[in-house]
């Protein structure tokens, strides 16, 4: 039994539930996915493997999983709670593209110290703190800029028109 397991085993036994095979798959192909999941997303992965396995299921397991420290709920703004790993798991961040939905994570040494110095000047405790950018990508801006000289008309092109004229 992986460390995971045994975590998740000693919360739904702490919760007063029954370890079930159903909760194992679950959890299972949670671990080996490191993406970002929505409770859809891994709704689709289980049932790949085990059809018999509902929805519903799959979404009160996420929330075991959340309740367990396995997994942490991140929001992108999208409107969908999505999921991803945290047990033994450094802290990170999100950059998220606004036109294809890319997510960089990265992590910033800087960034982590200044929760703690606003905490520490208005005496508060910080619990977790979640940071996430908007843009655009990389990769999008290349595309716009490429898209962008295919609709441009060619320099001087208005000018020859009207003079033909």
């Amino acid at each position: 039994m992986t460390e995971e397991q045994e975590v998740f085993l000693k919360h739904i036994q702490k919760t007063g539930l029954k370890r079930t095979s159903q909760r194992d798959l679950i959890l299972d192909i949670f671990l080996r996915t490191e993406a970002h999941l929505s409770s859809e997303d891994l709704y689709r992965l289980v049932r790949q493997e085990d059809s018999s396995i509902g929805q519903t299921t799959v979404y009160r397991t996420l929330k075991l999983l959340a309740e367990a420290g396995l997994a942490r709920e991140v929001r992108f703004g999208d409107g969908i709670t999505h999921y991803e790993h945290n047990y033994k798991h450094q802290h990170h961040d999100h950059m998220i593209c606004s036109e294809c939905g890319r997510i960089i994570e990265f992590f910033s040494a800087e960034l982590e110290a200044i929760p703690d110095a606003m905490a520490a000047k208005h005496r508060f405790r910080v619990t977790q703190h979640l940071l996430r950018i908007i843009g655009v990508c990389a990769e999008c801006r290349r595309a716009m800029k490429d898209a962008a000289k295919v609709e441009a008309p060619p320099r001087g092109a208005k000018q020859a028109t009207a003079r033909a004229r």
